[in-house]
């Protein structure tokens, strides 16, 4: 009894090979440099002899190719150095997880009972009598510092989180409020709070880089004050 093998007997060219189809990204409808000289060849070989194509319009077809070519791959080199700059921000700023950072605004935040926070009042003139008081939730005063005569600067202040008592406050948000007296009249005067940093975003570019800080406050990497408390 005979036996057929067919092993290696026929290569795989002599199968039926499925067709590709091409894959249609749209670079076949963009000309190149190449499509534009087999035109202005066509072009030159199709003039009328007795109206020769003028040097000057040649020269400006070929300008004009020449710069609409260079200003799509500036494009394209400033879309990658963009993403690139962006990636770059991104690192940088995963660096400041679990650091502190000062944002402008009244509102701070105590991780924990009794933990308290920091910050800075920006005080532009020198005042009298100035005054630091945080409120709770309910708008009621916790806690009253008493700063005395401050001359024009970047006043760092702290509070312990506890009460006027002595008794440890909850976690949570408190407001910070500073007011002192100029030139005879009370004033408010504007603050800014030390934060933690718990988690970066990568948002729109429009946006850029977000930082997520405790208390579930997002704010923009460009808005941090300083870092570090």
């Amino acid at each position: 009894m005979s036996t057929i093998n067919n092993s290696g007997s026929l290569t795989n060219e002599m199968y039926w090979q499925e067709e590709k189809v091409p894959v249609v990204d749209g670079s076949e409808q963009n000309l190149t440099q190449e499509d534009f000289f087999s035109l202005l060849t066509e072009q030159l070989a199709n003039q009328d002899p007795t109206k020769p194509v003028d040097n000057d319009q040649m020269v400006a077809q070929m300008t004009s190719f020449t710069m609409a070519e260079g200003i799509s791959q500036l494009n394209e080199k400033f879309e990658a150095f963009s993403s690139s700059m962006t990636s770059n921000q991104a690192l940088q700023a995963s660096s400041l997880i679990g650091q502190s950072v000062l944002v402008e605004g009244n509102i701070g935040f105590s991780a924990t009972e009794g933990a308290g926070f920091s910050g800075v009042v920006v005080n532009e003139k020198t005042v009298q009598n100035m005054t630091i008081t945080i409120e709770n939730q309910y708008g009621e005063v916790v806690k009253k510092i008493d700063a005395g005569s401050q001359a024009a600067g970047n006043i760092q202040f702290t509070w312990d989180g506890t009460d006027n008592t002595g008794k440890a406050m909850p976690a949570g948000e408190y407001v910070v409020n500073a007011t002192g007296q100029l030139d005879g009249e009370g004033v408010a005067i504007p603050t800014a709070m030390n934060r933690q940093v718990g988690s970066v975003s990568l948002a729109a570019s429009s946006q850029g880089i977000i930082l997520n800080l405790d208390g579930d406050v997002s704010i923009s990497l460009k808005d941090v004050i300083q870092i570090g408390s």
